[in-house]
Parts: C-alpha cells; sequence; structure tokens
C-alpha cells in the first residue's frame, strides 16, 4: 500500500454529466441540489402558473440581479392563467418576445445545465419538459479595457485583452469586420470547463493549422485550467528547448496582425493573454510600432533589440572567459582595471559572477512580487545600498557592476524572451569560467543548432533565415515601406520549410 501511486485528478465517469434531465421539476432540482451538494451561491427561484409549476436555476454572483428581475422573473409571474400545461408554458416563454436575453439555449442534460449556469446563465425548468431554457444574463464583474503594460507602444491604441473573453471577442471582431473571422468555442480543464476560443481567418489560415490545434486542445487532461500557460505546452513544440514557438500577446491589434498571415489564435476565459501560433524567433525583435514609424527608423529598432539579445546572453560569459583565460585580448588601457579588479576580490571572476547575477534576479523578483510602495524601496536599498557597499568593501569589482548594468538594462529590450535569456546567461557564465572563449563559441554553436530544430505547427520558427526566403527579408531586421509590402500578402504556411507549403 506504501507504493501505491494516486493519480494527480479522477477522470469523471461521465454519468452525471451525461445524465438527462427527468422532466419531474423536483427530482430534477433535487438532482442539481446533490451535484453541488446544496452549494450557498445556488439560487432556485419557483412559481407557480395555475397548475404548472416553473423553476429558475442560477448562481449568486453570476447573473445580473436587475436584468433578471425585470427580464425573466416578473415575465413569469404575468404569465396567462389558461397557458396551464407544461408544454404549452415552456413554448410560449421559449416563443419569443416574452423572456428578453442576449444569448438563448436549450439544454438538456445535468452537465449541460451546470456548465452554462456557471457562465453566467440562468436556466429555466417547468414541469413535465425535459429540457432547460437556459438565458444569458451575465452580471459578474470584470476589469475595464485598459492599456497592456506589458507591450507599450508610441503610438497605435491603448486597447488591451481583459479577462472577459466575450469583451475580447468583440475587440477582435470590431477589428476585423470580415465574414471570413472564425471564432470557435470549446472547454479545458475536466474540473473547471473553461472557456477557450480558438480565431481564425477561414481561407487564409490552413485546414491542417485550423485541425492541429483542435486536436491538441482536445487531449488536454488537465483538471483545471485557470491561464492560457495552461495550454501552451500542450501547443508547443515537443522538441526540448529554451524557446517557445508560441506567442503570446496582450493587444487586439497586434493578434489581429498575425491572423492575417495565417496564424490561429487561442484565448482562455479570465486570462488577458491570447496564443498565437506558430510564432517565429525573428518576431519577438518586431512591434507594432516598428510598421507606424518610418522605415529607417524600425529597421534600427529591430537591429537594437536583437543587439540587446546579444549582449544580454553573452556579454557576461564573454567577460568570464577573457578575464580568466584570454587577459591578451583585453586592452591596455583597461587590462590593468579589469585584472586588478579580479584579483583584488576574494572571489573568482566566474563565481564572483554567479553569485551577483543571482542577488540580481533575487532583488528583481522580491521587487516584482511585493506591493508595489515596498518595490521601489528594494530596488533603492539593492541597487544603491547593497551594491555600493559591496564595491566598497572590495567583494565585488567594479566592472562587474558595469557588466551588471548593462546586462540588466538590455534584458528588458525584448521581455519576451526574459526568461530564456535569463536561463542562457547564468549558462554562458559557467560555461565561459570553465573553457574559455571555446566554450562560449561552442555552446553559442548549439544553442542555434537547437533553435534551428524547432518547429511550431510544422513551421521551423526560425523561418525566414532558416530555411531563408529572400522574399521574406524584406520584413525581417530592415523593414521596406508599405509601398512594398502591400503587394503581396505573406501566409505562414508559404515560408520555406513548412510542413504546409508545396514542394
Amino acid at each position: 500500500m506504501g507504493n501505491e501511486r494516486h493519480p494527480a485528478y479522477k477522470k469523471p465517469q461521465g454519468e452525471e454529466a451525461d445524465k438527462r434531465l427527468s422532466g419531474s421539476l423536483e427530482e430534477d432540482l433535487l438532482e442539481i441540489r446533490r451535484q453541488l451538494n446544496n452549494s450557498d451561491d445556488l439560487l432556485i427561484h419557483r412559481h407557480k402558473t395555475g397548475k404548472t409549476e416553473v423553476a429558475v436555476v442560477m448562481f449568486d454572483g453570476l447573473v445580473s440581479n436587475t436584468q433578471v428581475s425585470d427580464f425573466l422573473l416578473r415575465p413569469i409571474t404575468r404569465i396567462p392563467q389558461d397557458i396551464d400545461t407544461g408544454p404549452r408554458v415552456y413554448a410560449y416563454l421559449s416563443g419569443g418576445g416574452v423572456l428578453m436575453a442576449g444569448e438563448q439555449k436549450e439544454v438538456r442534460t445535468f452537465g449541460e445545465l451546470m456548465v452554462i449556469t456557471m457562465s453566467g446563465f440562468a436556466v429555466v425548468l417547468v414541469e413535465g419538459v425535459p429540457a432547460g431554457l437556459a438565458l444569458g444574463y451575465q452580471g459578474f464583474k470584470t476589469r475595464g479595457v485598459d492599456e497592456p503594460s506589458g507591450e507599450r507602444n508610441l503610438r497605435g491604441s491603448r486597447e488591451g485583452f481583459t479577462e472577459s473573453i466575450n469583451s475580447n471577442m468583440g475587440m477582435v471582431r470590431r477589428r476585423v469586420r470580415s465574414p471570413l473571422l472564425t471564432i470557435e468555442g470549446t472547454t479545458a480543464g475536466k474540473v473547471s470547463h473553461t472557456a477557450v476560443k480558438i480565431f481564425y481567418l477561414r481561407g487564409v489560415a490552413s485546414e491542417r493549422l485550423v485541425r492541429e490545434v483542435k486536436e491538441r486542445i482536445g487531449k488536454v487532461e488537465i483538471s483545471v485550467v485557470l491561464d492560457s500557460g495552461y495550454l501552451q505546452p500542450f501547443l508547443d513544440s515537443r522538441r526540448l528547448s529554451l524557446f517557445s514557438g508560441v506567442g503570446v500577446t496582450e493587444r487586439p491589434d497586434t493578434l489581429c496582425a498575425k491572423l492575417s498571415e495565417g496564424r490561429v489564435a487561442v484565448m482562455v476565459e479570465g486570462t488577458p493573454f491570447a496564443l498565437i501560433l506558430p510564432y517565429l524567433f525573428i518576431e519577438h525583435f518586431q512591434s507594432l510600432d516598428d510598421y507606424i514609424h518610418r522605415p529607417y527608423f524600425a529597421s534600427f529598432i529591430r537591429i537594437l533589440k536583437l543587439l540587446s539579445f546579444f549582449v544580454t546572453i553573452l556579454l557576461p560569459g564573454y567577460y568570464v572567459a577573457v578575464v580568466s583565460f584570454h587577459p591578451e585580448l583585453i586592452p591596455q588601457a583597461l587590462l590593468s582595471q579589469f585584472v586588478g579588479s579580479a584579483l583584488d576580490t576574494p572571489l573568482p571572476v566566474v563565481l564572483e559572477a554567479l553569485v551577483v547575477f543571482f542577488l540580481y534576479e533575487l532583488l528583481r523578483e522580491a521587487g516584482l512580487r511585493i506591493p508595489s510602495p515596498i518595490g521601489h524601496a528594494i530596488g533603492i536599498v539593492g541597487g544603491i545600498v547593497i551594491g555600493d557597499a559591496a564595491v566598497s568593501a572590495g567583494l565585488i569589482g567594479l566592472p562587474m557592476v558595469i557588466i551588471i548594468a548593462l546586462t540588466a538594462v538590455s534584458s528588458f529590450v525584448v521581455p519576451s524572451l526574459y526568461e530564456p535569456v535569463t536561463v542562457l546567461r547564468f549558462g554562458f557564465i559557467v560555461v565561459g569560467g570553465l573553457l574559455g572563449l571555446y566554450g562560449v563559441y561552442l555552446a553559442f554553436a548549439l544553442l542555434v543548432f537547437n533553435l534551428c530544430s524547432v518547429q511550431s505547427m510544422g513551421v521551423p520558427v526560425t523561418a525566414p533565415i532558416s530555411p531563408a526566403d529572400g522574399y521574406s527579408f524584406r520584413d525581417m531586421f530592415i523593414r521596406s515601406g508599405w509601398k512594398l509590402l502591400q503587394k503581396e500578402d505573406l501566409s505562414v504556411e508559404d515560408l520555406p520549410g513548412a510542413e504546409g507549403k508545396e514542394k
């Protein structure tokens, strides 16, 4: 018994979910209360019209009390007395013009009833009718539309996605007013039944891509899905790599731009971040501002971001390797400062770099998690007090502080790559301290090989660099003007190396 393994979750058997409504109001209400264990937020309003009894099932906090009172409960109390049988009452209520609601559906099983009531619907049950009438009176509180904090632009829209998936669909539909925009719904999470929406442009995104996204979401066996990040590993490449082939955005205009290129987007209820598939590595260095500014400035910014990426992952390891193994590469004017600093500190250069960057990440995480007013204090204490005291005491060399500052600033230039570059930075420091520059060059070559092997939904993430596509270079590191870009709309499936591309 001690070696018995227990699964992380128990798959539902489906008997309760597939159980159909009986048509007996008392039995159905007893079954609802039993499945919910008489949950305190369950609301049931009962009303008798003639010889027929009607019940309204909903959850407190998910529906608008005003709408339910005005558009549902009041019309039910005014049902004519001559309509006295269950089927006639149900036909009268569902016939239209009596109950006012933006959404109206019919449910026939307890599983459907549970999911739809927990989505902000009120379900009307009538004695003698084995079905329920679900009406959308959602009234739960949501955050208003605001500027996305992680993807700020100088020009363009200030709207960002919210936690309400209905509001997010409206923002996308308002920007792409075309019947080609298709939004398909499904659920994820064996227990949570979280709403998931799949966005694509019909005829632009390949059927293979859309089908594969649906199949991967359908195979998710997680019990509770609370964020789009729960689904990302199932949609990502199966090859072991630090880089992901799934993009993340909280801007509706960015998502619409990606959809026009044949991508598929996945959005989860309760999170303002949408997933984009497939996502290319070069797109981490691009933003919507690139297409608003003049081409020469947009090209300059893209090259600056690329250089910042290389500085972030290579500069600390390169410094450690040069000081430890190749001091002859240091200019004569700086030799005494660099080597003298390394000799004056008690720790070896590689260990000093690891400790300092570990402390930096520790302070960054502390400032990120605690309340904002205290976070500023953490920055002051860590950056000024601890840093200055460590240099004055000779525990840390001044060149190392400069390296930390340059690396820290450059790491935030491309925020979407912060996770992999942080791990790579530590890796290159260790390799540089053990093998010198030869180890740094070898590790960088292995990194490039690994990146070239990653595919996202059948599309190489390094395209159009590898495999190369000269025509796509017009919008890569150097951005061409709109007069050239408008001549042809390129689809991600047309890139070389993509599975959907014709040979």
